[in-house]
Order: C-alpha cells, then sequence, then structure tokens
C-alpha cells in the first residue's frame, strides 16, 4: 500500500492559503474594541439572535398582557380577564363533553376555519371557570422573575467566592472550594425542597433568594479556575508593582477580563433556574396559592392530563419556549467570547485566498 506524501510545494500553498483565510477574517475586526468584536460575533450567530428576539417578545407580551408588579411600580394590562376573575364557564359547545375549551382559532375562513382570532378564552378556562390565558400570563410573569432573582444572587456569590479562591490560593481557596464541593453533593432538588416546604409560603420573591444563595456553586469553580490563569498574567503583575490594593487588583484588573466566562455561565444558570422553580412547583415545594407560577398551574390540572390536555400544553409551552431561547443565547454568547472561534470563510474567500497563493508561488 502506497502513503501519498504531500510535497514542500503543496504544503506551502495550503500554508498560504490558509494565511489568506486568516487575513480575511482578521481584516473585518481591524480597528474594532474587544466589546464590538465580541457583539459582532454574537450577532452573526443566528440562533442566538433569534432566540434573544424571540425571549425579548415573550417577556414584553406576558408582562403587558396583564396587571403586573415591579416592586412599589404596578403596569396595568391590555387583556380584559385578570387570574381573579370568574367569567361563565364554557361548556356544551366543546368537544368529547369537556369544559373550558379554548376559544383561539388559527386557520382562515378561507381553508374552512372560524377565522384567526383569540376569541373570549384564547386558552381556556380552569375548572372553576379562570380565564387561563390570564393564569399562565401571570405564572410565566411569576416564573421569570423568580429565574432573574435566582441568577442575579447566584451571579454575585458564585462570583465573589470563585474570585477570592482563585487569586488568595493556599488556605482560602482550599477552604471555599471544600465548602462549594460539599453544596454541589447535595442535589438541587433536594436543597429546593427544604427550601420550598420553609420559605414557600412567605412569597415567590423570598423563595427565589434563597434558592439564589444556593445556586452559585458552579460558577464559583468557573470563576476561580480563570482567575488561576490571569493572576500569573503581566498586567497583574504591573498593577502589584504600581502598589495597586488586592481589591483593586480583583475587580478593576482580573475581573473585567474574566466577565466573558461570567456571562455566559450566568446565562445558562438561568435556564437551570426557571427549570427548577418549575420542578419545585410542580411537586409542591415551590410556589403556593393564591400565588401562580407556571410548575404551579401543571401540579394543579395533573388530574385533568386526559380529558383537557390544553391546561398543559400552553404553561408547558413558555417553560421550553423560555429554557431554550437562553440555552441558544448562552451557545451564542460562548462563541463571541472565545477568541479562538473564527469566521467561518466562505467559498468565494478561499477561491480568493487560493487565487493569492498562486500569484504569490
Amino acid at each position: 500500500m502506497k502513503i501519498r506524501r504531500k510535497s514542500k510545494e503543496q504544503a506551502l500553498e495550503e500554508l498560504t492559503i490558509e494565511s489568506g483565510e486568516n487575513a480575511i477574517a482578521n481584516k473585518e475586526v481591524e480597528g474594532l474594541t474587544q466589546w464590538q468584536i465580541i457583539r459582532r460575533r454574537f450577532f452573526k450567530h443566528k440562533a442566538a439572535v433569534a432566540s434573544l428576539i424571540f425571549l425579548t417578545f415573550i417577556i414584553v407580551f406576558v408582562f403587558s398582557a396583564v396587571d403586573a408588579n415591579f416592586g412599589p411600580i404596578k403596569t396595568k394590562g391590555w387583556w380584559k380577564w385578570s387570574p381573579d376573575d370568574l367569567p361563565d364557564l364554557r361548556f356544551g359547545d366543546c368537544p368529547n363533553d369537556t369544559i373550558g375549551c379554548p376559544t383561539i382559532s388559527l386557520v382562515p375562513k378561507f381553508l374552512g376555519g372560524a377565522g384567526i382570532g383569540l376569541g373570549e378564552h384564547p386558552f381556556g378556562q380552569d375548572d372553576i371557570g379562570r380565564d387561563y390565558f390570564s393564569l399562565v400570563m401571570k405564572g410565566t410573569q411569576r416564573s421569570i422573575q423568580v429565574m432573574f432573582i435566582i441568577g442575579f444572587f447566584a451571579a454575585i456569590i458564585g462570583t465573589v467566592v470563585g474570585a477570592v479562591a482563585g487569586y488568595y490560593r493556599g488556605v482560602v481557596d482550599n477552604v471555599l472550594m471544600r465548602f462549594t464541593d460539599f453544596i454541589i453533593t447535595i442535589p438541587a432538588v433536594i436543597v429546593g425542597s427544604v427550601i420550598g416546604a420553609k420559605f414557600g409560603n412567605l412569597g415567590a420573591i423570598i423563595l427565589a433568594v434563597y434558592l439564589g444563595l444556593f445556586a452559585w456553586t458552579g460558577l464559583s469553580r468557573l470563576v476561580r479556575g480563570e482567575f488561576l490563569t490571569l493572576r500569573e498574567r503581566e498586567f497583574v503583575d504591573a498593577a502589584r508593582v504600581a502598589g495597586a490594593s488586592t481589591r483593586r487588583i480583583i475587580f478593576k484588573h482580573i475581573l473585567p477580563n474574566a466577565v466573558g466566562v461570567i456571562i455566559v455561565s450566568v446565562t445558562l444558570l438561568l435556564s437551570g433556574a426557571i427549570l427548577l422553580e418549575t420542578a419545585l412547583s410542580y411537586l409542591g415545594f415551590g410556589v403556593v396559592p393564591p400565588d401562580v407560577s407556571l410548575g404551579l398551574l401543571i401540579n394543579q390540572y395533573q388530574d385533568a392530563f386526559t380529558t383537557r390536555p390544553f391546561l398543559f400544553w400552553y404553561p408547558g409551552f413558555f417553560i421550553v419556549s423560555i429554557a431554550l431561547s437562553i440555552n441558544f443565547i448562552g451557545d451564542g454568547l460562548r462563541d463571541a467570547f472565545d477568541p479562538r472561534q473564527k469566521r467561518k470563510i466562505t467559498k468565494k474567500e478561499k477561491q480568493n485566498a487560493r487565487a493569492i497563493a498562486r500569484n504569490q508561488a
């Protein structure tokens, strides 16, 4: 069996072509700042951009549909029913002799449907006649609020713990990381169940704060690893020689260079946060009535799955949509912050690079 070996001319040509492709990719970012390069890379990630637009639409739609509270600020929703209203329960014209069926119609009249419209109760009604659209909107509001609160506290604690452990090393690192390992060994659902059983009746916001106090472990380990690498860099040594304090070195010099890892990790942490809240509420350890969340809606109507499955479709759609959107956004941010990520060279640009290589040869 003969083994074909590349000639020196072929190897030189491939090296020249690769250099030409790199030059084409580098030309686009010439003269741009680091954040401009990151923004450009992110917006070239089509799935991440589409997910960002979709997630923004969901948040705006949900918080504008029904009344929302942002601390002392209260907004009025455009939907006519609220979760507390009790309109007449629809029955008689529902299929399979069910009650409270959805009135939304997506089939145009020219195709034999009832026409495109929301109707009186687009997502149907629950057992006592409450409008399910308003319930799902209110539940999505609460789940999103819990998600962001968990992410906020986890980001702060995880960043501080990881930064201190990675910078000081030694005894401080060992103590903090062993404590982190201890928290990691306890399953998140068990921790959440204990917290939910103890503090769930205090409200969703208090529950989210306590959950955030235990959701930082993964982030802290990533930040620690980044700090262990960055603390040995030349700019940190220069800051020490210049007389900068330890706090200034950590938060002014090292932390800005680790922000990429933090942003990506927090983004993916948000996806896990909404799934954790959903799981706890479904198990009965999360948000409790009279409050409402997506997981609680699924829990309350699990007995009606076979007769009225639409009571699961709509909360499930928002749970999956939000989680997937955040994951895609996280993937886009990861690629944008990765300095090893190269732009995909088009076929025409490859041909131009080969032509340049032949001319130089």
